[in-house]
């Protein structure tokens, strides 16, 4: 396990990348209406949303005051699952698998981890 660890700050660099640039495109979707058939009307909470997904998307991939972006879009991500996913409902609906809610809570808890560690390796600043 010792070989691996070496490599530790490259795979977080890495897995920071890649959910920035994938969080970024949701964005696109909803604010460009990218390769999507469904925009939200402007300045609607799912407008606003998509703004936050776009910018801080982009911040956390280049590393740029990752923190407090990934802080603001961790937040963004657990108001989508209570709001639009779990809607607070008993029974099976409480669950990510059974409401599509497994990205909202996947994503959430990884900009946890990058707000608390920032930007590590590869970023434009390690704040």
């Amino acid at each position: 396990m010792k070989l691996m660890a070496k490599f530790s700050d490259h795979a977080y660099a890495l897995m920071r990348i890649f959910t920035g640039f994938m969080f970024s495109f949701h964005g696109v979707q909803k604010v460009l209406g990218v390769m999507t058939d469904r925009q939200p009307a402007l300045f609607s909470q799912g407008w606003f949303g998509g703004i936050i997904e776009l910018v801080g998307g982009v911040l956390i991939m280049l590393g740029f005051y990752s923190r407090w972006a990934a802080f603001i879009c961790c937040g963004t991500m657990a108001v989508a699952y209570f709001q639009f996913h779990w809607k607070f409902q008993m029974g099976a609906a409480f669950f990510p698998t059974i409401n599509k809610g497994e990205l909202a809570v996947l994503y959430c808890f990884v900009f946890l981890l990058i707000c608390t560690k920032g930007g590590v390796k590869w970023c434009l600043n390690k704040k």
